[in-house]
């Protein structure tokens, strides 16, 4: 106890947190995790085995001047921190490797063991905040989502358990598994890692002569092509590389199509090559990206979710009952153009349902678009079934004066209920300051479409039926024939929710799903502003190091 006496007083004159506050809350631990996408997550849901205690006393890494089994565990996590797609590099772990090393061999005094016991317990502190946490603000990255990070104390408290429970192999399980998705995006990592010096990559593609390679033609590059499909599992390997591209490569392609958001047509053109020609590293890198994002993406925050992966341009909406979560709705979704208009990523709570809903153009469109086209054709503002509102009056004439008083601010264009209006007949509204919501259209034919970024910024939804009855299932009154009704009554009306959904308007360019794993473009350059800051997080601490020098 002695050793623990003068522990935990250096510790305490060294200024540590390393305590638990009485009002700070319990955490209780899932053994089990789920998977988004795959598996969607428990909400709230914590087994009756979960073990929870409160970190009353400072963290100890030594028996006497000597570190516990569990301090090398620790030292290990650090090495290893790569196979949770963090960067090893951010955490001194050769400097204590050194001073751990001393203190093994009896060369620390018992005040260099206290600041020793001291660095370990910050640099595990920090391993697991950024495990939970992430490293990056979402808020710099332009994502504005409500999150609550642990604090240090909380961190201690899921150190402490591993300590007790002599299990702190398990942390990171521990620490990532409430995440949905995140386990299977580290076996995509992991495997992808193994793709790093494979030789199907070390010579480029060829250049498609005409542009494209359909199938019989010749092409220099077909055993390329065949060695990177069988090593990425879309093709089955074993088979001699044909003289022209034959159907079981057209079929390969196929399959790499579709797992990589092109066209499956089979057709080797520039977006496929390129595709082909993204290398393990650049990958791994997105992987890493990808689960930095989970990290701080709020998808687990209530029972019941509605969640756009925007990149994927899909909407999912799960449930909890009787303590089973199961995927209710699933379905395609239209967003943001990528280079002007895009969608932005936050997360609301839906509250309102609009039945056949008057569209409020917005300013920024009435004045770059519909303003420009009613003056080379006035016939527009009636066939598209618009009119002008200035003040509490409603007119449709299209003349310079009511034209002048929108580009002034001083009247809005709005387009009635009807089968022509851009908002379809529903729109589901989570208040925002972005003026962003969900809503149909009367441009269906745009689902067809693989990639679907051809909005304003608003999401267009494929069934909105099916999402309605999913939104209002608490209030059945609201049969599927009543909301279809609502929708062609061409009469506006608002309901309110009675309980409030939250919504998350999320950004992966990985997902796994049914067992394959996707990626999809990063169609709004997301992807490559995380993987700057993460380079500058890098940056940041290496140049400002936890601690200077040895004990």
């Amino acid at each position: 106890m002695k050793i623990h006496k003068i522990l935990l007083a250096a510790l305490l004159a060294a200024g540590a947190s390393t305590h638990v506050a009485a009002n700070v809350p319990v955490l209780a631990v899932p053994e089990e995790s789920v998977l988004f996408l795959e598996q969607p997550p428990v909400f709230g849901k914590v087994p009756e085995s979960a073990v929870a205690i409160s970190a009353q006393t400072p963290l100890f890494w030594f028996s006497g001047s000597q570190p516990l089994k569990q301090t090398q565990q620790a030292i290990v996590l650090l090495e290893q921190a790569g196979l949770q797609g963090l960067n090893p590099a951010d955490y001194p772990i050769e400097s204590l490797k050194q001073s751990l090393a001393q203190a093994n061999n009896g060369q620390l005094s018992t005040e260099q063991v206290a600041q020793l016991n001291h660095r370990i317990s910050q640099v595990m502190r920090m391993y697991v905040k950024d495990l939970k946490n992430g490293r990056i603000d979402p808020n710099t990255v332009k994502q504005k989502f409500n999150r609550t990070p642990i604090t240090d104390a909380q961190a201690d408290v899921f150190l402490q358990n591993a300590l007790q429970q002599e299990d702190l192999a398990s942390l990171p399980q521990t620490l990532t598994s409430p995440i949905p998705m995140y386990n299977s995006l580290l076996k995509v990592l992991a495997h992808y890692k193994t793709l790093l010096d494979s030789p199907a990559w070390q010579t480029p593609l060829p250049a498609l002569k005409g542009g494209s390679l359909k199938p019989g033609q010749p092409y220099a590059g077909l055993a390329g092509v065949q060695a990177r499909l069988e090593a990425l599992g879309d093709l089955a390997p074993g088979t001699a590389v044909p003289a022209v591209y034959d159907a079981r490569l057209v079929q390969g392609v196929k399959n790499f199509q579709e797992r990589h958001g092109l066209e499956p047509d089979g057709v080797l053109g520039k977006g496929t090559l390129a595709q082909l020609s993204v290398t393990p590293e650049e990958r791994v890198r997105q992987i890493e990206i990808s689960l930095e994002r989970l990290r701080w993406t709020p998808l687990t925050t209530h029972p019941r979710m509605i969640v756009v992966n925007v990149p994927e341009f899909i909407l999912r909406g799960y449930t909890v009952n009787n303590g089973q979560v199961d995927p209710e709705i699933e379905m395609k979704v239209i967003v943001g153009k990528a280079f002007n208009t895009s969608t932005p990523l936050f997360d609301g709570e839906m509250k309102h349902i609009e039945f056949s809903p008057y569209w409020n153009i917005p300013y920024s469109i009435a004045r770059s678009e519909t303003i420009p086209r009613l003056r080379r054709d006035p016939g527009y503002l009636s066939r598209q079934g618009m009119e002008f509102v200035v003040g509490n009056s409603v007119s449709t004439a299209v003349t310079e004066a009511n034209m002048n008083a929108v580009l002034a601010g001083q009247a809005r264009i709005r387009q009635r209920p009807g089968p022509q209006n851009a908002l379809g007949d529903i729109k589901f509204i989570f208040p925002n300051n972005m003026s962003i919501f969900l809503h149909h259209t009367p441009s269906v034919g745009l689902f067809d479409r693989t990639r679907r970024d051809f909005s304003h910024g608003c999401i267009r939804v494929e069934e909105p039926v099916e999402l309605a009855q999913f939104v209002l299932v608490n209030q059945p009154e609201w049969t599927a024939k009543r909301i279809k009704s609502a929708m062609e009554s061409r009469k506006s009306n608002t309901m309110t929710l009675s309980e409030p959904i939250p919504v998350v308007l999320a950004y992966s360019t990985v997902v796994v799903k049914n067992n394959k794993t996707y990626f999809f473009p990063d169609i709004y350059g997301q992807d490559k502003l995380l993987n700057q800051a993460l380079l500058r997080h890098a940056q940041q601490r290496a140049s400002r190091p936890l601690f200077a020098s040895n004990p």
